[in-house]
């Protein structure tokens, strides 16, 4: 009874420091375009530009360096690394707060980028300390708390932006440090040292990490499912607000509520549905029944003619949340407990590679069809999202199969 309360606050400790620390990511997203523009003398296209680049940089470095924080929290143990990890980040907000040129803001989301895989070693708690048929509901947790902040930063972050373009910087630099002051006297370690392993670099690496995976069939099997409907759900993250003002004239704050709603409807899914279901349909049956949950959804998206069918659309896909903590659990059982770190970071790797090229490829495929010229059909990129969360599925079904899953 004792070890149980004591896992429970440490997972409520957790959920606490991943919330905080979404929230100061989100907090910043409402006035980053705001900023540029100041700092870079341009008009709001010119800041786009900037802001795209930005956000590939902060993929890029969160891919490059996530398995770099995973190995580290395999080596020194979990406590220090997400410590050490959201303390700089709030520095890192301190300095984007201060920012006086458009170089120092450039600087700052490189290290936000780097430092922002503190997820992977949150993750990794749960692996140390709940057994295998747990781990799946409280990965579920920890991703409706991360959804939560999310949820609650942007809100807080234009409400800031209204006082000043800099002060929400200032408000995630405090919510990260006191994640971090608060994890210094009550975050206890979770991942012993006996059952640590030397950090290489030749394994704390995209590459060599997913070499790593590749000896586990099942492991790298679900990574590609996890790559396909990542890339997949890349067609809302990179054009939503573009397709919504496109196509039905939507103004910010309905395209605002609209996010906010799918925000609400990932920590339900999350955060609380995914605890009820794992436990009656197995891991295995929840993460086809979330992948198969996509495919309405961005039918829906594509063909929407009215904000019903794009409600609707929303509301269902939201249910995809239940598959990926169903799936990291099923990853979870076939690692050994050194390298549960390493297999966040490969996770985190997958999924940052998708913001690099998703962007990329769905304002493409979303520009080709929604100007003057050609066939009409601003919905192309949900269809795209389509045919990639039905090969993430058949990829499911074949490596679930193949590894004997029942």
């Amino acid at each position: 009874m004792q070890q149980r309360s004591s896992q429970s606050r440490v997972l409520a400790l957790v959920a606490f420091i991943v919330f905080l620390d979404m929230a100061g990511v989100g907090v910043i997203i409402p006035v980053l375009p705001g900023l540029i523009e100041e700092l870079g003398h341009t008009a709001v296209d010119g800041a786009a530009v900037i802001g795209g680049m930005m956000l590939f940089s902060y993929a890029l470095m969160q891919f490059l360096f996530a398995p770099v924080i995973g190995g580290l929290s395999d080596r020194f143990g979990r406590r220090p690394v997400l410590l050490i990890t959201l303390a700089a980040m709030g520095i890192d907000y301190a300095i984007m707060a201060w920012a006086p040129t458009l170089t120092w803001l450039f600087i700052g989301r490189l290290i936000s980028g780097v430092m922002g895989a503190t997820w992977a070693a949150a993750n990794s708690c749960i692996a140390d300390l709940f057994p295998p048929e747990q781990r799946g509901a409280k990965f579920g947790l920890l991703g409706g708390a991360g959804a939560a902040g999310f949820v609650l930063g942007p809100a807080m972050g234009g409400v800031l932006g209204e006082i000043g373009v800099r002060l929400p910087f200032i408000a995630a630099s405090l919510l990260a440090l006191s994640g971090a002051a608060v994890g210094v006297f009550l975050f206890k370690e979770t991942h012993p040292a006996e059952k640590r392993r030397a950090f290489t670099l030749s394994r704390a690496n995209p590459l060599g990490t997913i070499q790593q995976m590749t000896r586990i069939p099942l492991v790298i099997g679900l990574l590609s499912v996890i790559f396909l409907t990542q890339l997949a759900s890349q067609s809302q993250n990179s054009i939503w607000a573009f397709y919504l003002t496109e196509k039905f004239g939507w103004t910010p704050l309905k395209i605002g509520l609209s996010v906010a709603l799918f925000g609400a409807m990932l920590v339900f899914a999350q955060g609380y549905l995914t605890g009820k279901v794992i436990p009656r349909f197995g891991a295995r049956r929840t993460a086809l029944y979330g992948l198969c949950c996509g495919i309405p959804s961005f039918v829906l998206l594509a063909f929407a003619n009215s904000g019903a069918m794009i409600y609707a659309a929303i509301v269902i896909g939201s249910f995809t949340g239940v598959a990926f903590p169903a799936m990291q659990g099923l990853m979870s059982d076939q690692v050994s407990e050194d390298a549960q770190g390493e297999l966040q970071g490969a996770v985190a790797s997958i999924i940052s590679l998708t913001s690099i090229i998703g962007p990329i490829l769905m304002s493409r495929v979303f520009a080709h069809f929604a100007d003057d010229s050609g066939v009409q059909f601003p919905g192309a990129p949900f269809l795209l999202a389509t045919g990639l969360a039905v090969a993430g599925i058949a990829l499911y079904l074949i490596v679930v199969r193949r590894a004997g899953l029942r």
